[in-house]
């Protein structure tokens, strides 16, 4: 077989535009779910109380000085607000893009296992609807440092959608953060094959920062980002068993393929001439 006719290398996307679709559907998947499942607020608040309690037991609970220094100093709350309003949404696509041009060979691997561990985040939000801090009782002291800032962004009052759309946006799924998560995957792609030092030590950096902005402007408590670092880890536990089955599956329905054409040709050569 020729070098101009040869397939691309086992395991590497070959096109660009399908690539482009995935990640599409996933973005859909992720926001249409949560619009669809909104949950019950009874039952949201419920899960909230639950793991500020659980924080407090452990002793573990930043989201209210963090809350209380956003709430005080402007100048780090609205930085922290465009923050969680854009990042989550710029930087993830910008890395997909950058290992697609950049690591081709590493690209497969890396959007098989942010895929996975997006289901799985969004399995959690429809299975534990959990309110985020600024939707607590104002008892628990935390305030909603989004809609204290809303006049000098692009988000309304309610939730971090652009205004006038906060109420198509399920504002119970905290639990686990898919901010951190993402933060965290785009990380560690920077840190594993960033070849400058600089962009290593931003992806170390980068998951940090976005934990520290999801508490401090109240949607999200600290076991929300554990979980969404837990559920990168399964995600990438779970990425290239993923991607066997699928090689393996595709190599079978090739092999069936091109056994039909086959198998008609050979009952078509015994058809005795007429």
């Amino acid at each position: 077989m020729s070098s101009q006719t040869a397939p691309p290398p086992a395991g590497r996307p070959r096109h660009w535009w399908r690539e482009l679709l995935l990640v599409v559907l996933v973005y859909a998947a992720y926001d249409g779910s949560r619009l669809v499942v909104s949950g019950d607020l009874t039952e949201a608040l419920r899960n909230g109380h639950a793991l500020l309690s659980a924080e407090n037991l452990l002793h573990l609970a930043p989201e209210h000085w963090l809350n209380g220094a956003f709430t005080r100093h402007s100048w780090l709350a609205v930085p922290a607000d465009f923050a969680y309003a854009t990042l989550h949404y710029l930087v993830t696509p910008l890395i997909l893009v950058w290992l697609w041009r950049r690591h081709r060979d590493r690209y497969r691997h890396a959007r098989t296992w942010l895929a996975i561990s997006t289901v799985l985040g969004l399995i959690g939000f429809t299975t534990m609807p959990t309110a985020p801090p600024r939707l607590l009782e104002s008892s628990y002291g935390f305030t909603d440092s989004m809609q204290q800032h809303a006049a000098v962004g692009w988000w309304g009052g309610e939730a971090s959608a652009p205004k006038g759309l906060g109420h198509l946006t399920n504002q119970f799924a905290a639990m686990p953060s898919l901010h951190v998560g993402w933060a965290l995957w785009c990380g560690l792609m920077l840190w594993f094959f960033a070849r400058h030092r600089l962009l290593r030590i931003a992806g170390l950096l980068y998951p940090v920062l976005i934990a520290v902005v999801v508490m401090g402007t109240a949607n999200h408590y600290l076991l929300d980002a554990v979980a969404g670092c837990a559920v990168m880890g399964l995600g990438a536990l779970l990425a290239a068993p993923a991607l066997h089955l699928t090689d393996r599956t595709r190599r079978r329905s090739t092999v069936v393929a091109a056994r039909v054409p086959a198998q008609s040709r050979g009952e078509q050569s015994r058809v005795p001439a007429p």
